[in-house]
Formats: structure tokens, C-alpha cells, sequence
């Protein structure tokens, strides 16, 4: 049994070994891992501008995109991988709503610029490292 100046000791020890442990993780991940997944050397200005119209037009709140947003329109990350550009593109540009599998998408109009900008930040998304996520489905034909 520890006495209480021993007890405070080991918690005090504990915690500072605890916290500089979790720091150092934080670092290397902050400095290392994190640029080598996400590849911060194709950010161009397309890129940020597509994310520009993600967040203006509240993408979001149907979409999700790396895991994060709204579940009632597909997933957005690997989207240019599993539909190509073109129909992206198309779906971005269309002057009318319409309703894939009885979910209604927003008419935005699109021009071409921003829509190739939104097309170029998809593509951005779906070329970072997720560590396996989103999975592919297992669909046997």
C-alpha cells in the first residue's frame, strides 16, 4: 500500500509521462503523418476554391465527405473514382432539380469553372490516404 506522499508521486509521475507521451504523438503525427496523407502539395487554388463552394452551398447537409456531414446523399470522398468527372459535372451544372433513387439534389447551376473547381477538390479528396476508409462494397455480381 502506498503512503499518500508516495500515491501523489506516482499520479503526479504518471500524468507528466501520460501528457508527454500524448504531446509527442501529437507532433509527430501534426509534422509527419498527416502531410504524407493528405498531400498538401496539390492544394491548388481550384482545389480551395471547390471547398470555397462546398461550404457556401452547404454541401454538407446532405453530403458527407472524409466520414464527416450528413447521411442522406451519398458519400463524397472516392465520388470522381466511382462516377468520373463528366457526371459530376453534369449533376453540378443542371438548371433542373432532380431525384436519384427519390432523393431530391439541388438545381445549383453551376458554371463550368466552378464546377470543374468542385470537380478538382473531389478529385483532392478522394486521392487522400483514409487509411481504408471509405471501404469498397462487397457487391457480388
Amino acid at each position: 500500500m502506498l503512503s499518500k506522499s508516495q500515491a501523489r508521486a506516482f499520479f503526479l509521475g504518471g500524468t507528466f509521462v501520460t501528457f508527454a507521451i500524448f504531446l509527442g504523438m501529437s507532433w509527430n503525427s501534426l509534422v509527419n503523418e498527416v502531410p504524407k496523407q493528405t498531400n498538401p502539395q496539390n492544394l491548388t487554388e481550384q482545389v480551395v476554391h471547390g471547398k470555397e463552394l462546398w461550404e457556401e452551398n452547404n454541401c454538407m447537409g446532405c453530403h458527407s465527405i472524409f466520414g464527416e456531414g450528413a447521411y442522406y446523399a451519398p458519400e463524397l470522398t472516392k465520388v470522381v473514382e466511382r462516377r468520373g468527372e463528366a457526371y459530376i459535372k453534369a449533376v453540378l451544372m443542371a438548371k433542373t432539380p432532380w431525384m436519384p433513387r427519390g432523393r431530391k439534389m439541388v438545381a445549383y447551376g453551376f458554371s463550368d469553372q466552378d464546377a470543374s473547381d468542385m470537380v478538382e477538390f473531389f478529385k483532392w479528396a478522394g486521392e487522400a490516404d483514409l487509411n481504408g476508409f471509405p471501404p469498397k462494397p462487397d457487391v457480388k455480381r
